[in-house]
């Protein structure tokens, strides 16, 4: 397994949207404008105020670990859960590497009152090779992948730079 060099961000981004994982990476960066990353903030910051929150450990930055020792990522829709798996499931992966076992995680929608466990299984590391190779295969072009449309796409930071 390749050294665990990415960010929870850059996990997710590749489940997203493989354009944006490359101008991400690349510094080229417009979310401090986006009304909607600004929302998830919000609601990152004025949930689970009882928790320290943004432990970063390494390239990773976890929302809060409960008192349970269970690691939490905040979020505010469950549009792309997909990506909010992938990236709880990096963090446990990053722990397992520092010697930490028996991680789980939890994603947390405030908004929705809901929460998904997510919990480290068999199939995960050869998952997460794929995964690394993809990323470094998108990131090892000269220039951004082309823009797929999809329906998330309007409420994206990089709407205006991909589609304007």
């Amino acid at each position: 397994m390749p050294d665990l060099q990415y960010t929870g961000t850059q996990i997710n981004y590749y489940f997203v949207c493989k354009r944006k994982l490359w101008l991400f990476t690349k510094d080229i960066r417009f979310e401090n404008e986006n009304e909607y990353v600004q929302l998830g903030r919000l609601i990152d910051e004025n949930s689970y105020k009882r928790n320290k929150k943004q432990i970063e450990i390494g390239k990773i930055k976890i929302d809060f670990i409960d008192n349970k020792g269970v690691i939490h990522e905040v979020k505010k829709s469950n549009k792309i859960e997909k990506a909010h798996i992938y990236q709880v499931k990096y963090y446990i992966l990053t722990l397992k590497k520092m010697g930490v076992e028996n991680v789980t995680g939890e994603i947390d929608y405030p908004k929705l009152k809901k929460r998904k466990t997510i919990v480290w299984d068999s199939d995960d590391e050869k998952e997460f090779e794929s995964i690394f190779s993809g990323i470094k295969e998108i990131l090892s072009q000269s220039g951004p992948p082309a823009v797929v449309k999809k329906n998330i796409c309007s409420k994206c930071a990089y709407y205006e730079f991909c589609f304007v």
